[in-house]
């Protein structure tokens, strides 16, 4: 089975990570969180926000990028309003990283601008400042997994007959 790797660098919301923490568990991708953090990751809010999930999550931890980047390599895609090419104008490969940012600044400029070719967008109207982080992530994930023909997901559904 492919694998995904989402990155999210620093974010402040418990309640975004969690629901981040969810999507991956429920797609098998797997998460990592670089820090600082705006919470500690026994936060009620956070656990509640991944419900029930965190049994089926591969989840790693980093104190910031440096750390990050000492222990991963592949291909990195670095999510912002700022980039030039859209989210679905990438083939993705198999061990791809999605880098996301906080959710008050984005990824590090600088980290941007070392990557300019690895930059991607989600269109959006022009009057909008940004999505919800954890609605970002699901539309890069989805992306990447629609590519990849969604495997080892169940991609079927049944509707059962009920009698009222």
């Amino acid at each position: 089975m492919p694998i995904l790797n989402i990155v999210m660098v620093e974010p402040e919301i418990p309640q975004n990570t969690g629901n981040v923490a969810r999507t991956c568990a429920a797609t098998g991708a797997r998460l990592h969180l670089v820090g600082p953090m705006g919470f500690t990751v026994d936060d009620k809010k956070l656990k509640r926000a991944g419900l029930d999930y965190w049994h089926l999550l591969d989840i790693t931890y980093y104190d910031n990028l440096d750390d990050f980047f000492s222990k991963n390599q592949g291909e990195f895609f670095f999510f912002t309003t700022k980039a030039l090419h859209t989210h679905t104008e990438v083939s993705y490969p198999d061990g791809a990283y999605l880098f996301f940012g906080k959710e008050t600044k984005g990824l590090p400029e600088e980290l941007l601008l070392k990557n300019k070719e690895s930059c991607v967008r989600i269109p959006m109207i022009s009057d909008a400042r940004s999505l919800n982080l954890s609605n970002s992530v699901a539309i890069g994930v989805y992306e990447v997994l629609r590519q990849w023909e969604y495997p080892s997901l169940q991609n079927f559904g049944q509707l059962h007959n009920y009698k009222w």
